[in-house]
């Protein structure tokens, strides 16, 4: 857990903000996703529209277990014939996706403009 500077108290770990883009609901992630987290962030996804693009450009850390939840919600969005892409994934910060080969067979894009390109 992080102080902020003033001493106000903890900052929470993880940060969800979400928006739409072409009707297309983005979730912006910045933090930790593990344990701690865990719950927090399979709520927000829950609230999620059918379309999704996870904006993971904020991620300082991921898991296996929030991996598990991004799968399932991309294994769930293609059963359904939804859009579904990961953009701002980055190596350093969540190499459980490589670790695992799913960094192979997820819809991973560098910019939100790609991924609406490629899933619009």
């Amino acid at each position: 857990m992080t102080m902020p500077e003033n001493g106000d108290g903890p900052v929470a770990a993880l940060s969800l903000t979400s928006s739409t883009v072409d009707a297309i609901t983005v979730i912006r992630v910045d933090g930790v996703l593990d344990a701690t987290t865990r719950e927090q962030f399979a709520d927000y996804l829950s609230m999620a529209g059918s379309d999704l693009i996870l904006d993971l450009a904020g991620v300082t850390f991921m898991d296996s277990r929030a991996l598990g939840l991004i799968v399932h919600h991309w294994q769930t969005s293609l059963a359904a014939g939804a859009k579904f892409a990961l953009i701002g994934v980055e190596y350093s910060k969540s190499k459980v996706m490589w670790i695992t080969g799913l960094a192979q067979r997820l819809p991973l894009y560098d910019t939100l403009d790609d991924a609406l390109a490629a899933i619009g």
